[in-house]
C-alpha cells in the first residue's frame, strides 16, 4: 500500500466526480487534510464539504493552500486548468485518479471490475456480497450504493473492490487478483480511435493481472482477443466464464419472474468450480443484465469461500446503485431514472422496462453525453431509441470536449424511424410531463440530466 504517512495534506482536481470522491472520502477517513477543486457545486460536494473538506468552484491559484503536498486530478480536466499547472510547476507529485487507485491497491488481494456497462453496479454487487458477509473491504465505486449510501467503503485493505475503468486507458494503473470483464463495446473512440485498439486494452488489463489470479469474463467474450492473446491469457490466469450458455463456467438458469421486477435463478458450476449447483437465487434488480452482474459478485464470493446461503442472501439483499434503474416514482404513473449513456446500455433498459412493465407506454428523456460518443453512435443511438413509445431529445452534455461541427441531437433524431420524437428544452419537457399522457416516464444519460429528477418527481406526485 501507498506509505499514506508521506503526505500531510492531498488537493483534488475534480473532486465532485464520482470516483474521485470516493478516493478524497478515503483518505479524508484515513486523518489525512483533503481540499480540492471542482466547477460546480453538487449535492455531492455538499456531502464532502460536511465530511470536512474544503472544496473551491474557481480556477485561481490565490485559492490554493500552502501545505499541498500532493495532487491528484481527473483526466477530464483540462490541460489549460490554472490550479492544475501551478502545482505542477511548484514540483508537487502529481497523480492521475487511476494511479492513485493503483498505489492503493498495489500490495491487495485486488477485485477489479471492468467493462463497458455494467461495472458500476457490479463492482457494487460485489462489495455489498463481501461486506454484508463479513468481509473487510475497502472499496473505491462508481455510483452511491442504495442502502449504505456511499460510494466507498474504508477497511485494512487486505481486499480492494474497484470498479477498473477504461476511459483514458485508466485501468492499466491496476494489479488485479480478480479482473472481471462484462462487455467489450467499443467505447471512448476519441482515445482509441477503433475497436481493435479498444479491445488491446482490455487484453493489456487482463495481463496485468498477478500471475496465477483469475479472469472472469462473460462467457463469448474472450473469442474476441487473438489466437496468440488467447493462450496468453490461459497459461498465466485460471479463466472463468460466466452467462446464460450452458457451456459457460458459471451457467446461469433463469426462471419466469415469480413478481414484477423480482428475478429468480440458479447457478451450474462447471468443474472447475467443483460442479458446484447452488439453486434459488432471488435478485431484486430487474433485467437479464443485472443478473448477469450479479454472477460476476457470486463468482468473487465463491473465490473467497463463502457458501451457497451467505452466497444467496449476498444477492437478495443487494439494493442497487443510485441512477442504475432507479425507481423515483412507483405508482400510477412509474418513474425510473438510469445513467445509460451507450446504445448497448439504453437497449439494456428498454429490455428490462419492456419485460417488467409490459403493457406501459414509455416517454423516455435521453441527454447524449460528449459530441464524440454522439457521432459515433448516431446509428445505435437512434435504433434503441426506437424502442420508445415517445422521446424527448436534449441538447448533447459537453462535460469535457468542445463542439464538432454538424454534431447536435439532430442528428438522432434524423436518423430514427420514430414520428414520436423532439428536441426539447428543460420547461418543454416538464410540460410534456405535466400532460401525465404516458404511463412510465424514463430519464437517461450521464450528464446532468440527474437535475430534473426532483423536478420530476415533484410534478408526478
Amino acid at each position: 500500500m501507498m506509505e499514506l504517512g508521506n503526505y500531510k495534506h492531498i488537493f483534488f482536481i475534480g473532486i465532485g466526480g464520482i470516483g474521485m470522491s470516493a478516493i478524497a472520502r478515503y483518505f479524508n477517513a484515513r486523518g489525512i487534510k483533503v481540499s480540492g477543486y471542482d466547477k460546480t457545486r453538487t449535492t455531492l460536494t455538499d456531502t464532502l464539504v460536511s465530511e470536512g473538506m474544503n472544496i473551491v468552484f474557481e480556477d485561481s491559484v490565490s485559492l490554493l493552500s500552502s501545505d499541498i503536498d500532493l495532487v491528484v486530478f481527473t483526466p477530464a480536466v483540462s490541460k489549460d486548468h490554472l490550479q492544475l499547472n501551478y502545482l505542477k510547476d511548484k514540483g508537487l507529485t502529481i497523480f492521475k485518479r487511476a494511479q492513485i487507485l493503483g498505489h492503493i491497491s498495489k500490495n491487495s488481494y485486488t477485485v477489479a471490475v471492468a467493462g463497458t456497462h455494467g461495472k458500476t453496479t457490479t463492482s457494487a454487487f460485489v462489495a455489498h456480497m463481501l461486506k454484508s458477509n463479513g468481509i473487510d473491504i475497502s472499496a473505491f465505486l462508481g455510483g452511491i450504493l442504495t442502502g449504505y449510501e456511499t460510494n466507498y467503503f474504508l477497511g485494512s485493505d487486505k481486499v480492494v473492490v474497484v470498479e477498473a475503468d477504461e476511459y483514458d486507458r485508466s485501468f492499466l494503473q491496476l494489479t488485479p487478483t480478480i479482473a472481471s470483464i462484462n462487455a467489450m463495446d467499443a467505447d471512448h473512440l476519441d482515445i482509441y480511435g477503433d475497436q481493435k485498439t479498444f479491445t488491446t486494452s482490455f487484453y493489456d488489463f487482463i495481463m496485468n493481472t498477478i500471475d496465477g489470479g483469475t479472469l472472469l469474463i462473460k462467457h463469448g467474450l474472450i473469442e474476441q482477443f487473438t489466437s496468440d492473446q488467447q493462450n496468453s491469457i490461459n497459461q498465466k490466469l485460471n479463466v472463468m466464464t460466466f452467462g446464460f450458455d450452458q457451456e459457460a463456467d458459471l451457467s446461469i438458469i433463469l426462471h419466469t419472474n415469480t413478481e414484477q421486477g423480482v428475478t429468480d435463478f440458479d447457478i451450474a458450476c462447471s468443474a472447475k468450480l467443483n460442479k458446484r449447483c447452488i439453486t434459488d437465487f432471488t435478485s431484486g434488480l430487474p433485467g437479464m443484465h443485472n443478473v448477469s452482474n450479479a454472477t460476476v459478485a457470486i463468482a468473487v464470493g465463491i473465490l473467497l469461500g463463502l457458501d451457497d446461503d451467505q452466497l444467496k442472501e449476498g444477492i437478495s439483499s443487494f439494493q442497487g446503485v443510485k441512477r442504475r434503474f432507479e425507481k423515483i416514482v412507483e405508482g400510477e404513473i412509474t418513474y425510473i431514472d438510469d445513467y445509460a449513456h451507450h446504445p448497448e446500455e439504453i437497449k439494456s433498459v428498454c429490455r428490462a422496462i419492456r419485460s417488467n412493465y409490459p403493457q406501459k407506454s414509455i416517454l423516455a428523456i435521453f441527454q447524449p453525453h460528449l459530441y464524440s460518443r454522439t457521432r459515433d453512435f448516431v446509428d445505435g443511438f437512434a435504433e434503441t431509441l426506437d424502442g420508445f413509445d415517445k422521446v424527448l431529445l436534449m441538447d448533447i452534455y459537453p462535460a469535457r470536449e468542445l463542439p464538432i461541427d454538424g454534431v447536435t441531437s439532430k442528428i438522432i433524431l434524423d436518423k430514427m424511424k420514430s414520428d414520436n420524437v423532439s428536441i426539447s428544452q428543460e420547461d418543454e419537457i416538464l410540460y410534456e410531463i405535466a400532460k401525465k399522457d404516458y404511463d412510465l416516464i424514463l430519464t437517461i444519460g450521464a450528464g446532468n440530466i440527474d437535475t430534473l429528477v426532483s423536478k420530476i418527481k415533484h410534478i408526478l406526485n
